[in-house]
């Protein structure tokens, strides 16, 4: 998980940040502010000045913030002077929007606020439906308004065409003021207090937020239309209230909290994806009628308050330190302790001698602040430091505040994602589930007003000093200088901490496995031998590592040449492990039995190794089994469901008959043993060891395993290709949704929740470990994504819409083919080793479009879905989704922060010297912003950082060839070709779009040396024809297969794709690995296919692949042909 930040402000006003990553509270860059008050998310930061204005402060990143201006020119067809823009008196404007009922000229199209500047000119949208218009950007229609197309009909009367341009935010890494409206009436007043949240309410579009605030009048106001893509808003918006509010909070989800003056708490009603404001308040009582509240702060399902005998409390009431509720869980919403966050300032680590300035905070790493009748802290307060953070689920956590100061206190919620402002933090690993979430019931929820309060009745923290700690010296004298900018005074003595006022943890995503280092601290060691370890990079570490291990191992050849003349006392060693595991039986009824397996592995004279696994099985009372010579093993995959703990043994022989050996373990333990040691013995006998090779060829199934062969030279030769079925295929750690490789060694890869990963050169992870792992670059790897089942009905003369379904219809809940029945109490994870983190929510996203309610309408089952109802529509169906979260580890390291889509590395040409240039590298996010990744090379395979390439729509697929040819397709379905893209020009200069196949929406492509290879969303393979050097785009489309799920084009313009379904002997498979035959310079599309491995593969890269066939002594006899006959094109 990316490096996110926690927000404070000092009781001067200044604004400070501290990283999960850091140690130390680091100055806000634009510093010529006093804030009072800070409210935070991961990308921007909202916040009230001492002047009473409202700020917002939006991180700078790699993809700009970017909006479309639209606006259409229409005319009408005269018949004198033919189309002109004299239009008729009811006809629209000559310059209006798209419904024509707002007049828009471009010289009146203004920027809404300083904060932004246009990016380009006006121009001309040339895109229509996924096609190219002609020249002009025309359509034409009947009449005004009607359906329009880009051909000119002998009826068209009238005809329109759209302008475009973007604007783009400049105030990035800086306090923006928000801009209010020009007449003195409609300004609200001042504001006392702003609560930041809502970005992951339930069905809520991803970059949404809601900005609510408190005036000094105690009215509550709410910012329309703040969104990733107009981070600043449009306008604010008054809601009445029952009385006067003193104090606003709001969750990551649809709560919202306000405080009124009477001691009493209201709380807002009806938030949801179509009504963000809600719709009406209820009132809460506080806790004791003696004493009212005085702050409250939510989170996603639990809210806490601060009452005025001081109960609960965030902000030291003596010390002014941060402090974070540790132990809060799902089981626990209280929490178990308080601990101090005691980083010091980033100007400190400027100090002569500052061996000791972590200590500046007022007290030391590793200590706590209990309250009563609490326990010890747990084993993830140990004083380790982590190396480097891995990935994890966090919980929603909000930063406390002092009572008498404007406290803001802690509030958690169990299994969000991120933390929300006012909560508190937790780091246990199993604080980030929501799994111990009770389901929706049915009946009706109990009302907020109708829940208790639990009194936490907890001690104030007791303030310890610096001396106390460890035996650290007290700090010396330090010099003053630090970070801050000229004519800044520094407020604070060298040995003084700062007093913090304001804390904000809405930004703030802290790790569940891995603790930041803002609590603890080595004990026993010195000051100077702490700060020294410090400085120790994990790449020193590992160099040393390496030094040992190397002189270790020429020590062990030196004493082993003095016995070299001796002959082995033991020429044949056995080895043999036996079990109890269950076989899926080869005959019918096909059933799980009961078998005693037996892995016999012996070892020769030479010192090669070979094993044979034996399945001992009883039929009839007849005691029979089968062997397995592990030598022919092909591959060993989990077959992960959510009863079974099994793998499937493939060899050639039951590759091609798609029928595996299938076993099943009784533990997940027992499951891993098993497939750790067989993996081992199968790589010992092939003697495959170590990290892939650059020229591997990568894979992943549809549960997300990750799976490399070595490619063999007759891989791709023209004469005797090596069948696919026999390639081996080994597992690597971890867990992705598609990977991306190149044969310097670069892959990347990218999660079901969109996370880029980079391959760090190790092998193993996961079940793997011990022999079968390395011991380096392996780290924590975690995947997020989402369950769906579809709620159908048919409508009902009586009572309308109904789950009452005919006899012959589906179940009216099912899976999307309507097939199998699946409810929401029924529905597990995809595995056992996934765990629920979220509830059921309806996606709106589904294809074809929803309703306000998420519905989907059809004529009957199964039809063509849409969003709106027509009198024809007698069926309707919603989507339910579900998030689960699986926690692994492998030789992957996060790229952050963007998630990506799709990623594409250049393919290196055969002989090709690559080692003067940068690896190119390009990418969709998941907005569909096309980006390129600049500095990516062999030692740094992550790359530096991102560089924005400008589109007119949002893209899903891309790829680069080895001349630097890039192809995209867009969300549309149309495709579009970069120009002039070059080492010394990496983002090129201009968009060409391409024609798609007729009647096709294009979903991906993949470009290799001269070859482009496209796919249709109806599974068709289509080639690009007409590519030369002089004419790159090509000329047409031409039909190759059907049944393709994914392509991959490799730099030897070799074809694998991942076919849908695949008839073998014994069975049928889905997800099957095939490779185009024939495929030669002057034959570039094949004549075949030869099928692999299968079922259950999802994607495919043999873009690292550049391994040539040797030449046979026939061909080395022919005459050499022209280049331009035979030879690749080179663009």
């Amino acid at each position: 998980m990316p490096n996110s930040v926690l927000w404070a402000v000092d009781l001067f006003g200044r604004v400070y940040t501290l990283s999960t990553a850091g140690q130390y509270w680091e100055l806000c860059k634009d510093s010529q502010l006093e804030f009072k008050r800070v409210s935070a998310t991961t990308q921007c930061c909202w916040g009230i000045a001492c002047d009473n204005q409202v700020y917002v402060y939006v991180c700078a990143s790699d993809v700009p913030i970017r909006r479309r201006e639209e606006a259409y020119e229409n005319q009408r067809w005269n018949p004198v002077g033919g189309f002109c823009e004299k239009l008729l008196l009811s006809d629209r404007w000559a310059w209006s929007d798209v419904s024509g009922l707002q007049h828009r000229p471009l010289d009146g199209v203004a920027l809404p606020s300083p904060h932004w500047e246009w990016e380009s000119d006006w121009y001309v949208d040339e895109n229509f439906g996924g096609e190219p218009t002609e020249k002009g950007g025309w359509t034409y229609a009947i009449d005004f308004p009607a359906t329009y197309t880009k051909e000119k009909k002998w009826n068209s009367c009238v005809r329109r065409r759209k302008w475009i341009r973007y604007r783009r935010y400049k105030s990035r890494d800086i306090w923006a003021k928000i801009p209010s409206k020009d007449d003195p009436k409609e300004l609200p007043d001042p504001f006392s207090d702003l609560s930041v949240g809502g970005w992951e309410i339930t069905e809520e579009p991803v970059g949404r937020l809601s900005v609510w605030a408190v005036s000094l009048q105690g009215k509550v106001w709410y910012r329309e239309d703040v969104s990733h893509s107009n981070p600043e808003g449009s306008s604010w918006s008054l809601l009445d209230t029952p009385g006067e509010v003193v104090q606003i909070s709001c969750g990551p989800h649809d709560l919202l909290w306000a405080t009124l003056w009477e001691g009493q708490a209201l709380v807002r009603e009806g938030i949801n994806r179509s009504n963000p404001k809600g719709s009406s308040w209820s009132i809460v009582e506080p806790p004791g009628s003696d004493n009212g509240i005085m702050h409250v702060s939510v989170g996603v399902s639990v809210v806490w308050a601060v009452t005025k005998d001081w109960k609960v409390w965030g902000v030291g009431c003596e010390d002014r330190a941060v402090y974070f509720r540790q132990g809060v869980t799902p089981s626990e919403l209280s929490g178990k302790t308080w601990k101090a966050i005691v980083a010091a300032r980033e100007c400190d680590r400027s100090h002569s001698g500052s061996s000791s300035s972590l200590l500046s905070a007022g007290c030391f790493f590793g200590d706590e602040v209990r309250g009563s009748g609490e326990s010890a802290p747990s084993d993830t307060d140990a004083s380790s430091e982590v190396e480097r953070p891995g990935p994890g689920q966090t919980l929603p956590a909000e930063p406390l505040d002092d009572s008498k100061n404007a406290m803001e206190n802690s509030a958690s919620g169990p299994g969000a994602g991120r933390t929300t402002e006012d909560t508190v933090e937790d780091a246990c690993p199993a604080e980030g589930s929501r799994e111990a979430r009770p389901n929706t019931h049915p009946g009706p929820a109990p009302t907020p007003a109708e829940l208790p309060w639990t009194n936490i009745d907890l001690k104030e923290p007791k303030k310890v000093p610096s001396h106390s700690a460890a035996g650290f010296p007290e700090t010396t004298s330090l010099s003053s200088l630090g970070l801050f900018p000229l004519g800044l005074e520094e407020p604070y003595g060298v040995d003084d901490h700062p007093l913090w006022a304001w804390v904000s943890g809405g930004g703030c995503m802290v790790e569940a496995c891995a603790v930041p280092r803002w609590f603890t601290v080595q004990a026993g060691l010195s000051s100077s031998v702490h700060m020294l370890s410090l400085s120790i990079t994990p790449a020193q570490t590992a160099a040393w590592r390496k030094q040992i291990f190397q002189q270790l191992t020429e020590r062990t050849k030196r004493e082993l040449e003095n016995f070299r003349h001796y002959e082995q006392a033991v020429e044949q060693s056995v080895w043999v492990k036996t079990g109890a595991l269950q076989w899926w039986c080869d005959w019918k009824p096909h059933k799980w039995v009961d078998v005693r397996v037996a892995l016999e592995q012996f070892t020769g004279h030479d010192g090669a190794r070979d094993s044979i696994l034996f399945i001992y099985y009883v039929v009839h009372e007849e005691k029979k089994y089968i062997h397995i010579f592990l030598n022919e093993v092909v591959a060993l995959v989990p077959v992960l469901n959510e009863t079974k703990h099994s793998f499937a043994l493939y060899t050639p022989e039951r590759t091609r008959q798609r029928w595996p050996v299938r076993l099943a373990a009784a533990t997940e333990q027992d499951m891993n043993d098993w497939l750790a040691l067989l993996s081992l013995s199968c790589c010992e006998s092939r003697k495959v060891q170590g990290r892939p090779s650059p020229q591997a060829i990568w894979s992943i199934t549809c549960k997300g395993d990750i799976f490399v062969s070595e490619p063999s030279p007759d891989l791709e030769a023209h004469e005797h290709p090596l069948p696919c079925d026999q390639m081996f295929w080994r597992q690597m750690g971890g867990h992705l949704r598609m990977v991306e490789a190149n044969s310097r060694g670069v892959v990347w890869g990218i999660g079901y929740d969109h996370t880029a990963w980079v391959y760090t050169g190790g092998y193993g992870g996961g079940c793997f470990q011990g022999l079968a792992s390395s011991t380096s670059n392996i780290y924590m790897q975690s995947d997020v994504k989402c369950v769906h089942i579809y709620e159908n009905q048919r409508w009902n003369p009586v009572t309308g819409y109904t789950s009452r379904g005919l006899p012959t219809d589906r179940y009216m809940w099912s899976d999307a083919s309507g097939l199998q029945e699946c409810t929401k109490a029924g529905t597990k994870p995809p595995s056992l080793q996934w765990a629920w983190v979220s509830d059921w929510f309806v996606d709106f996203s589904v294809p074809g479009g929803t309703d306000q309610e998420g519905w989907q309408y059809a004529s009957d089952f199964p039809a063509s879905y849409h969003g709106s109802k027509t009198m024809k529509d007698f069926v309707r169906r919603r989507c339910w989704a579900r998030k689960c979260k699986l926690v692994t580890s492998g030789p992957w390291l996060e790229v952050p922060p963007i998630a990506l889509r799709d990623v594409s590395i250049i393919p290196e040409s055969p002989g090709a010297e690559g080692s003067g240039h940068s690896i190119a590298l390009w990418a969709v996010s998941d907005k569909g912003d096309v980006l390129c990744r600049l500095g990516v090379s062999e030692l740094n395979p992550a790359g530096s950082s991102w560089l924005h390439v400008g589109t007119d729509q949002p893209f899903t697929s891309i790829s680069i060839g080895a001349c630097y040819q890039v192809w995209a397709v867009a969300r549309d379905g149309s495709t579009f070709y970069r120009g002039s893209v070059y080492p010394s020009q990496p983002a090129g200069d201009c968009w060409y779009h391409i024609p798609s196949p007729p009647r096709q929406r294009l979903k991906q492509v993949s470009v290799g040396q001269t070859s482009v290879y496209a796919l249709d969303e109806n599974g068709n393979l289509w080639y690009r024809q007409g590519i030369t050097p002089s004419y790159p785009q090509g000329s047409s489309w031409e039909h190759v297969s059907n049944n393709v799920c994914r392509v991959s084009v490799g730099p030897l313009d070799q074809v694998w794709v991942i076919a849908d379904k695949v008839q073998g002997s014994h069975s049928l498979s889905r997800g099957t690995v095939c490779h185009r035959t024939g495929v030669q310079p002057h034959e570039p599309k094949g004549h075949g296919w030869d099928y692999g491995i299968g079922g259950g593969w999802d994607h495919i890269s043999v873009r690292a692949n550049a391994t040539r066939a040797p030449r046979s002594s026939s061909q080395e006899q022919e005459p050499s042909a022209p280049p331009e006959a035979h030879g690749p094109v080179c663009c």
